[in-house]
């Protein structure tokens, strides 16, 4: 019993060393411990967010063959895949995946965490192909090869960011005009998609939910790395949750997470 609980402890040990030592190196990679722990949480977010759509996908087709859900299904603007449990999982492990992705937000540069979202990628590739039986091509493992080489690049050489001590600094920077002029843009790009050519192309071209989707989340990744620094700036002491700025970046958040699922939904939806 002593041999094996001295066993259990050596191993125990051995494991802790191998972790620091990986957290070490990639602290040195990157440049500081904090950048360290936000590529970890962004890899980690990856892999969730990568799971949780092959799940949701999976949960919107089984929504799908539900007899008489033909003409409420996602891409018809139809909402039978909220009875569905396997979908309620697949977002569940998405929550996980961006609660991870929020947290290395507030750690890490944006310029290092957004392009690690191009692991999400690579691992719903891999799911897919396991669990939906999908084809994985030629082209696709050349683009899931670039994803790797550009983010290792990125992760390489990521800047240091500015530090920030309030939330009125970030609507500061927020308030220049080529950021009033970008959010103008994309604003006005998205709701010409939405009301205009959706309704229209939606169904026949998934692109166009995409599209949506990707203009939505520039301004989310914003929003959350903003509210990230809200939120580490309150735990180190300096409370910014009772600012009007923070409430404002909040209902931005949710309000760009709404509509990513929404038309994330749609464009899975077969």
């Amino acid at each position: 019993m002593a041999a094996s609980s001295a066993h259990a402890a050596y191993m125990d040990g051995d494991f802790h060393a191998m972790r620091t030592r990986a957290f070490t190196g990639l602290a040195a990679l990157t440049g500081s411990e904090d950048n360290a722990t936000g590529l970890s949480l962004a890899l980690s977010s990856s892999l969730f967010i990568g799971m949780s759509f092959v799940i949701t996908k999976k949960g919107l087709m089984l929504a799908g063959q539900t007899p008489g859900a033909s003409g409420h299904r996602a891409s018809a603007g139809g909402f039978a895949y909220l009875r569905e449990p396997l979908w309620w999982l697949g977002i569940l492990t998405m929550i996980g995946g961006e609660s991870a992705n929020f947290a290395a937000y507030a750690y890490a540069p944006a310029i290092l965490v957004t392009p690690l979202g191009a692991a999400t990628i690579v691992a719903s590739a891999v799911f897919a192909r396991c669990f939906l039986g999908e084809s994985l091509h030629a082209c696709g493992l050349f683009g899931c090869a670039l994803c790797i080489f550009g983010s290792m690049l990125l992760v390489r050489h990521a800047p240091e960011e500015v530090e920030l001590t309030s939330v009125e600094e970030i609507f500061e920077l927020a308030s220049q005009w080529q950021f009033v002029l970008y959010t103008a843009v994309v604003l006005l790009l998205t709701l010409t998609l939405i009301y205009r050519y959706a309704p229209r192309y939606g169904k026949s071209n998934v692109y166009v939910y995409v599209l949506i989707c990707s203009l939505v989340g520039s301004l989310s990744v914003v929003s959350l790395k903003a509210l990230g620094i809200a939120i580490k700036l309150t735990w180190r002491g300096s409370n910014q949750l009772h600012k009007r700025e923070t409430y404002l970046l909040t209902v931005t958040v949710a309000l760009c997470i709404a509509t990513q699922m929404n038309y994330l939904n749609k464009a899975s939806s077969p």
